[in-house]
C-alpha cells in the first residue's frame, strides 16, 4: 500500500516513542491530525489512537472528531461513528458535531443533538448556540428558536455578542422582526456583525426604508467600514426603492474597502443599476465581470426586459448558451418577459419551445403567464384565452389577471368578463381585480354593472392601495400619493404644478379626462388628473434638482396614458430626461418621446 508523507511520519514515530509515554503519544497524534489532508490519513491516525487507548481522552477524541467533521475533505458519517463510540462526550464534542452538521446543511440533526446534550446533563456554552440558531433559522423553526432563546437566558449567556447576533439572524429569517429588533436594542455593545444581522433581517422582509435608516444610524455610530454583507443588503434596499445616488455611494464604498468584488456582489450591483434606471451602467458592469454565472445572466436579461430591449436580451441569452451555462426556469422567465415587453411574439414562442424540448424544463405557471402577457399586449386576446384553456397546469390568479389587464387596454369586454369571473372563482382578494372590471364597465357606460362590482368590493372590505410615486433627491427618497394635500412640501409642489400646467397648455397638451371614470364634470376630472402622484413627484424634482439633471421616479401602479403623455411634454419643455419605473417596466422620456414607443 502506498503511503503519504503523513502516514510515513506515523509509522516512523510509532517506533521512536517510548511505550509508557502516553502524553507524548497523544501530542504526536494531535500533531499528525493537524497535518491530515484526507479521510484515509485520519483513519490511520484513528487506528493508532485506538491502539494507544487514547479515545477515552476527551481532548484527543475531540480533535479527531473535529478533523473529520469540520475539514473541507472530511466525512460527517465517520465523525458521527467516532462520536457514538465515546461514552460521555463533553460540551466541546457536542459543539463540534453540531457545527459539522450545520456545515453539511443537515439542519435537523443539530436540534436532535442539542436535546441529547440536555438529556445527558451536558451544559451548553456560548459556542453551542450560534450554529444551533443557524439551523433553527434554516428550518424556519421559530418556536424551537424561542425555546433556545429561553435556555440562553437561563444560562446567563444573553449578553454574549455572538449569541445575540445569532438570535437576530434567527428571528429575522423566521420573519419575526419585532423580536430581532428587541434583541438588537438590548445589546450593550454592537459590532459590525450586529448591524449586518439587523439590516439583513429587515431586508429579508422587504422593509427597505428601515434598511436605509439603520444603515444611516450605523454610519452615525462610526461604523464606516461596513462589511460586504451589509452593503449587499443595503444595495437590495436601494434596488427596491430606486435610490440610485445612495446605491452609487455604496458601490464606491465597496471599491474603496474591498479588493476584488465577488460574483454575488457584482450581480447585486448590476441588479441595482438596472432597477434604478441606469441600464448603461449595469450593462457596463456586466461586460467587465471576470466571471459570470447564471444569476448574473439572469439579472442582465431581466434588466434588459424591464427596459424594453427584448432583442438585446435575446443576444445576452445566446451569449450565455455559448459560454456553456445551462439556463434554468428563472432565466427563461426573464427571456419570455423580454419578448413580451418588446412585442416579439414569434420569438417568444420559439424560446418557450426551446425551453421545453432542448433544455427539458417543464413549463411553470410563471412561463405560461409570460406567454399570456405576450399575446395580450399584442392584442391577440382570443389566442391568449385559448392558451390558458390548453394549459396542462391550473392557471393561477396572475395568469387571469394578466388577461384581464390586456382586455382593459384593448377594450375587450367579453373576454375581460371571462377573466374576471375566473379570478373571482379563485376567491381573489385583490381589490385591483374588481376596480379594473368596474372601470371597464364605466368606460362602456354600463352603470348597473359598475355599481354591482363596486358594491361587491365594498361588501368584502377590500381597499385599494393608493397610487404613489417615489423620487430620490440628494440621497433621500420622497414619497408622493395621488391627490396628496398633506405633504410637507405641498404648497411649493402645487405652485409648481400650476406653472407646469400653464406651459403644457401653451405647448398643446390636453388632459385625457377619459382616464377619470367617475361621474363628475370635466373640470373636476382635470383637477383629479393634475394631482396624480407621478406629476407631484416630477414637480418636486424640478424644484429641488439642478437644470439638465435626470429625474428618476418609481411608482407602484401602471402608468396611465395621461401621465405618459404629460411626461413626454415635460421632458421637452424642461429639457430633462425622466426615467419612470412603473409596476411593469421602465419608461425613458427624452425630447418628447418614450423608450416604450407607446407599447406598454
Amino acid at each position: 500500500m502506498s503511503r503519504t508523507p503523513v502516514l510515513n511520519s506515523i509509522f516512523a514515530a510509532k517506533d521512536q516513542l517510548p511505550q509508557f509515554n502516553l502524553s507524548l503519544k497523544e501530542q504526536q497524534c494531535i500533531s499528525f491530525l493537524k497535518r491530515c489532508n484526507s479521510i484515509k490519513e485520519v483513519q490511520q491516525i484513528h487506528a493508532q489512537i485506538l491502539k494507544f487507548g487514547l479515545l477515552s481522552d476527551s481532548f484527543c477524541a475531540a480533535n479527531l472528531v473535529a478533523t473529520c467533521a469540520l475539514s473541507d475533505w472530511g466525512s460527517m458519517d465517520y465523525a458521527c461513528s467516532i462520536f457514538h463510540q465515546i461514552h460521555q462526550p463533553a460540551t466541546f464534542l457536542f459543539n463540534t458535531i453540531i457545527r459539522g452538521h450545520v456545515k453539511d446543511t443537515n439542519w435537523e440533526q443539530p436540534l436532535l443533538l442539542y436535546c441529547q446534550m440536555l438529556r445527558n446533563g451536558v451544559d451548553p456554552d456560548n459556542f453551542t448556540y450560534p450554529p444551533l440558531l443557524k439551523a433553527s433559522s434554516r428550518l424556519s423553526a421559530l418556536p424551537e428558536g424561542m425555546q433556545i432563546h429561553g435556555h440562553v437566558f437561563k444560562l446567563g449567556l444573553q449578553g454574549d455578542v455572538f449569541v445575540q447576533n445569532s438570535l437576530i439572524n434567527m428571528y429575522g429569517k423566521c420573519g419575526n422582526i419585532e423580536l430581532a429588533s428587541h434583541v438588537f436594542r438590548q445589546m450593550l455593545q454592537t459590532s459590525v456583525a450586529s448591524w449586518s444581522a439587523i439590516i439583513a433581517a429587515h431586508a429579508t422582509l422587504g422593509m427597505c426604508w428601515d434598511c436605509l435608516e439603520l444603515f444611516r444610524d450605523m454610519i452615525k455610530q462610526g461604523c464606516w467600514r461596513a462589511e460586504e454583507s451589509i452593503l449587499v443588503s443595503v444595495i437590495s434596499a436601494c434596488t427596491h426603492l430606486g435610490a440610485l445616488d445612495l446605491g452609487r455611494s455604496i458601490h464606491a464604498s465597496l471599491l474603496r474597502n474591498i479588493t476584488g468584488l465577488n460574483v454575488i456582489v457584482e450581480t447585486s450591483l448590476i441588479d441595482m443599476y438596472v432597477n434604478c434606471g441606469c441600464l448603461v451602467q449595469g450593462l457596463c458592469l456586466f461586460r467587465k465581470m471576470p466571471e459570470k454565472n447564471h444569476l448574473s445572466y439572469s439579472a442582465m436579461i431581466s434588466g434588459l426586459a424591464m427596459h424594453g430591449h427584448g432583442r438585446k436580451a435575446l443576444e445576452v441569452f445566446d451569449e450565455m448558451l455559448e459560454q456553456g451555462l445551462v439556463p434554468d426556469d428563472v432565466v427563461y422567465v426573464g427571456v419570455l418577459s423580454a419578448c413580451s415587453q418588446a412585442g416579439l411574439v414569434d420569438e417568444g414562442f420559439q424560446c418557450f419551445n426551446r425551453m421545453k424540448y432542448e433544455h427539458g424544463i417543464e413549463p411553470t405557471v410563471q412561463h405560461y403567464g409570460c406567454l399570456v402577457d405576450l399575446l395580450g399586449r399584442a392584442g391577440l386576446l382570443n389566442e391568449a384565452l385559448e392558451l390558458i384553456k390548453s394549459m396542462q397546469i391550473k392557471p393561477n390568479d396572475v395568469v387571469w389577471r394578466s388577461l384581464l389587464s390586456a382586455c382593459r387596454v384593448h377594450g375587450n369586454m367579453e373576454t375581460g368578463e371571462v377573466a374576471a369571473r375566473n379570478l373571482f372563482q379563485l376567491n381573489s382578494q385583490n381589490p385591483s381585480d374588481y376596480l379594473v372590471l368596474s372601470n371597464m364597465y364605466a368606460k362602456a357606460q354600463k352603470w348597473d354593472d359598475f355599481a354591482r362590482i363596486r358594491t361587491e368590493l365594498a361588501s368584502k372590505g377590500l381597499t385599494q392601495t393608493p397610487g404613489f410615486s417615489m423620487v430620490e433627491v440628494e440621497r433621500k427618497v420622497y414619497k408622493f400619493v395621488s391627490q396628496d394635500m398633506l405633504h410637507p412640501q405641498c404648497d411649493g409642489v402645487h405652485e409648481m404644478i400650476h406653472q407646469m400646467e400653464w406651459q403644457l397648455r401653451f405647448d398643446g397638451y390636453s388632459p385625457d379626462t377619459s382616464q377619470v371614470l367617475l361621474g363628475v364634470d370635466e373640470e373636476e376630472k382635470r383637477e383629479r388628473l393634475k394631482y396624480h402622484s407621478q406629476k407631484l413627484a416630477i414637480a418636486f424634482a424640478l424644484i429641488h434638482t439642478s437644470k439638465g439633471s435626470s429625474i428618476r421616479i418609481t411608482r407602484n401602479l401602471r402608468m396611465c396614458s395621461d401621465c405618459h403623455t404629460y411626461t413626454k411634454y415635460i421632458s421637452v419643455i424642461y429639457e430633462r430626461e425622466i426615467i419612470v419605473k412603473d409596476r411593469n417596466r421602465f419608461h425613458h422620456f427624452k425630447d418628447g418621446t418614450c423608450s416604450c414607443r407607446d407599447y406598454w
